[in-house]
């Protein structure tokens, strides 16, 4: 990395070892300029008066040795009024550290054993976030919406699917479809598609991902490109950074992308969140199911993501039920986005085929009207990156 684009930091680490790890492989990168190198957490009024004296760039800052202070202390950063981005730095992939990281306003989080390439793309993304106008001339990264349900069987691997096919048909955009459920992923079945490979061949993958390789591994459907789950359930630990890689290159080669999830309290769904721009959170009008969204909107909540990154659509509905969006909104507390009624039997011919849903059915019309929906809402979204001078890749924060 040159030194015109080298970004400027303030290292805090009390925990030697972690430090000097992270230096030996940043080194390599150059990435970042140390300008100084704290062993010990600051006060609210050192901290304000270090990043007055230096104005980093970004604060690189040790989470390893006491969570809260370092949590106390990003956001400090957050507050000051140069709005310093935090790379929060850990001994292992702790998923909660990384979405309490997040929820308190990092950027970024790394963890031993560094990696130089997962340096330079972390520090790729946050000279996006400080100077967008120089990445004008890059490609435009897609955005990532995530479908997930409250309670298994709740269709919404079918909605994921749907919609991805009438997007592809209305925009003419370029989309993938991304089934991250290893134990019992259907995408696949519903589309039909004739693969020896799966999602699993990029999650096992060491060296660097390439177009040659991805195109090898995906599948075509009605213009869509797919990544299928395995065919057998795999219980593979998901790494972070390996999922946050994996989407990192295919945003450079899509328009959108379309993450088909297990129910959301499921551990790779929570790794996926902070990955998507929207997730929609599907249920349907059981009492169960309904149950289970209060219960989910409240975890949702609780974790620290904005209401506005999650919309809730119900599937399945029927008129005989007695019960109706408005009503559930004041249950969930929360906007229902869409609707879909209960057409067993147009449903069933489509998967039986393995075919995209058309429009001479209720059912059809009703995908058709959520897909354009969802355009309008990530759009919207897009609108509102472009007019606060963030990249889209900041949207991905918790």
């Amino acid at each position: 990395m040159s030194r015109e684009t080298q970004l400027t930091a303030l290292l805090i680490a009390p925990n030697r070892e972690l430090a000097q790890a992270f230096m030996q492989t940043q080194v390599t990168t150059r990435a970042f300029h140390i300008l100084s190198e704290m062993k010990s957490f600051l006060t609210s009024q050192a901290l304000d008066l270090r990043l007055r004296q230096l104005k980093p760039d970004v604060v690189l800052l040790d989470l390893s040795s006491g969570l809260e202070q370092g949590l106390e202390m990003i956001q400090v950063i957050q507050a000051h009024p140069q709005k310093i981005p935090v790379i929060g730095l850990h001994i292992v992939n702790d998923s909660d550290v990384l979405v309490k990281s997040f929820r308190a306003g990092a950027s970024e989080f790394l963890y031993a054993p560094f990696d130089a390439a997962t340096i330079s793309e972390s520090a790729a993304r946050v000279h996006r976030l400080l100077r967008p106008e120089a990445a004008t001339s890059e490609p435009d990264f897609a955005y990532v919406m995530g479908f997930t349900s409250t309670k298994p069987g709740s269709g919404a691997s079918t909605l994921a699917a749907q919609t991805a096919f009438a997007l592809r048909r209305m925009h003419k955009r370029k989309v993938l479809l991304l089934d991250l459920d290893l134990m019992g992923g259907t995408v696949g079945f519903y589309v039909k598609t004739q693969t020896t490979h799966s999602v699993l061949s990029l999650l096992e993958t060491d060296g660097d991902l390439e177009s040659d390789m991805w195109n090898d591994l995906t599948v075509n459907s009605a213009g869509v490109d797919i990544l299928p789950a395995p065919e057998e359930p795999s219980h593979i630990q998901l790494d972070q950074s390996k999922l946050h890689e994996i989407l990192e290159f295919a945003r450079r080669k899509y328009d959108w992308i379309i993450l088909d999830m297990p129910s959301i309290f499921n551990k790779m769904t929570l790794l996926g969140v902070p990955e998507s721009d929207v997730t929609f959170l599907v249920t349907t009008s059981e009492l169960p199911s309904l149950h289970l969204t209060r219960k989910a909107i409240g975890m949702i909540k609780q974790l620290g993501f904005e209401n506005k990154r999650f919309q809730v659509i119900v599937n399945r509905l029927d008129k005989r039920d007695g019960i109706s969006g408005s009503d559930m909104e004041k249950m969930f507390n929360t906007p229902v986005f869409a609707t879909i009624p209960n057409d067993y039997f147009s449903l069933h011919r489509v998967v039986t085929l393995g075919e995209p849903m058309g429009q001479d059915t209720e059912l059809g019309k009703a995908l058709e009207a959520m897909a354009s929906k969802v355009a309008t809402l990530i759009e919207s979204v897009q609108q509102a990156s472009v007019n606060s001078g963030s990249p889209k890749l900041a949207m991905v924060q918790a």
